[in-house]
């Protein structure tokens, strides 16, 4: 469940009461992990894996009513416009959401600076543990000292909610579950301060591109278009900017799964100027010395590594000589049938999912599926067609994957609008939000009661 899909009124979620709210029904349900995409500022089309840094947050994240608890803002202020207040999509509104909660926090952060609270022993300290911060101002405010106060008052704000967050969810009960993309994009903040770590051209363009070759996904492959690690220059400095970056998201995570884990062993190279990604090459990345590295600062890694795809024997060994835990698709299984994926397979070491953000949702996907896999999948769960997504629910809980997890449309039964992102498709994704309400008591105790039976509570 994204940070973004919790109902708002504002059109988007964030990490106030509405975040601490979900928290506390998944803690009554009996869940105890909840996972997020990517937390960093978004990219082209609100896409979470497209962050023009690796080490902010999303300023919308920004919850409005601890700020009126501080004297920042009004509780007028929270009062939504008569637009928002009327809409009727169930979809997210980012635009609408972007300019109410940027107005507020630029009205809160004048407030802030005028009482001299950027002054304060925890906002100093917050200043000089970030050193990240300076490079993100640069990049998203410029020199304009009016853009930089707002931004950095943003970023402190948002660490001080975070912490308030990830405070009330392990007092509940519940880890969070992070998500770092494995590249990042040429315009960021990260490639601006350190052009060195990264593959450009003169010109600051990316000399190669990154992506995927043809897959069931896309049959001209996935061009995603980051530029690729200058890994020389990385084991030159002993791997110290992913060193940062994965501290950074274990401050604010309890694990995270590490997105693309394949591009750690060998990642696909298009050329330059290229429309599709049918035309690449695999070269090989510096993933064991880099992980080796991670080791020797944190111990063991906290790490979920996203393998699908060409997963190989030497990928499967680099994730498990560290001890990482893989990801088992279900659904795959009944497209496969082949035997090592059929659920009650899943080794311990691995987390289940009925389907991740980039797959049809599991009513979706029960619609697409032909005779042959319906009746394997009836014959494997007793499901009939009005409970697809609960019989699914069961089979995912009753893996022997260590974590199972189950997207929250599955849990509600939706179909095919609620699918948040469609891979090698550019825009139209990430906007679904979840309807007020719709985590019910109701919900909550039948969840409660398979998580009882599976052995999990």
């Amino acid at each position: 469940m994204h940070i973004t899909s919790l109902p708002s009124p504002f059109g988007a979620g964030d990490i106030g009461p509405l975040a601490h709210a979900f928290a506390d029904w998944l803690s009554a349900a009996g869940f105890s992990v909840w996972q997020m995409l990517p937390v960093g500022p978004v990219g082209f089309a609100e896409s979470p894996y497209s962050s023009p840094s690796s080490f902010a947050i999303e300023p919308t994240f920004l919850a409005l009513e601890p700020l009126v608890l501080q004297g920042l803002l009004s509780k007028a202020d929270l009062k939504p416009s008569v637009a928002a207040s009327r809409r009727k999509s169930i979809n997210c509104d980012f635009k609408a959401n972007r300019a109410f909660r940027m107005s507020r926090a630029a009205k809160a952060a004048i407030a802030f600076h005028a009482a001299r609270l950027d002054r304060s022993s925890e906002y100093r300290a917050f200043v000089r543990k970030s050193s990240w911060l300076s490079g993100w101002l640069d990049f998203v405010a410029g020199e304009g000292i009016a853009q930089r106060r707002l931004h950095a008052f943003i970023q402190f704000e948002l660490a001080r909610q975070w912490k308030a967050l990830r405070s009330h969810c392990a007092a509940v009960g519940v880890r969070l579950v992070g998500d770092v993309p494995i590249f990042v994009t040429a315009e960021s903040a990260d490639v601006r301060a350190n052009r060195h770590l990264f593959r450009l051209r003169q010109d600051g363009s990316p000399a190669v591109l990154t992506g995927v070759p043809p897959d069931d996904f896309s049959a001209d492959g996935q061009l995603w278009g980051h530029p690729h690690y200058a890994w020389p220059e990385h084991r030159k400095e002993k791997f110290a900017w992913w060193i940062s970056r994965i501290a950074c998201a274990i401050e604010r995570f309890d694990l995270v799964r590490i997105d693309h884990f394949i591009g750690l062993h060998n990642a696909y190279e298009v050329p330059f100027g290229a429309r599709t990604a049918r035309n690449g090459v695999w070269r090989k990345a510096p993933g064991r010395e880099l992980l080796a590295a991670m080791a020797k600062v944190f111990g063991p890694l906290p790490l979920i590594a996203e393998d699908l795809g060409a997963l190989t024997p030497a990928v499967e060994a680099l994730r498990d000589d560290f001890g990482l835990a893989g990801m088992r698709i279900v659904q795959n299984a009944f497209w496969s049938g082949r035997a090592g994926d059929m659920p009650h397979n899943h080794p311990r070491r691995s987390v289940a999912y009925s389907c991740t953000h980039d797959n049809e949702t599991t009513m979706q996907w029960w619609k697409s599926r032909n005779a042959m896999q319906r009746a394997r999948f009836i014959s494997y769960s007793g499901a009939a067609d009005t409970t697809v997504h609960e019989a699914m629910a069961r089979i995912v809980m009753a893996s022997p994957a260590a974590l199972a997890v189950l997207p929250m449309q599955d849990l509600l039964g939706l179909g095919k609008s609620a699918r948040l992102n469609l891979p090698g498709t550019a825009t139209g994704n990430w906007k679904w939000c979840m309807e007020r309400g719709a985590a019910s008591k109701a919900l909550a105790q039948t969840m409660r009661s398979l998580i009882e039976a599976t052995g999990r509570l």
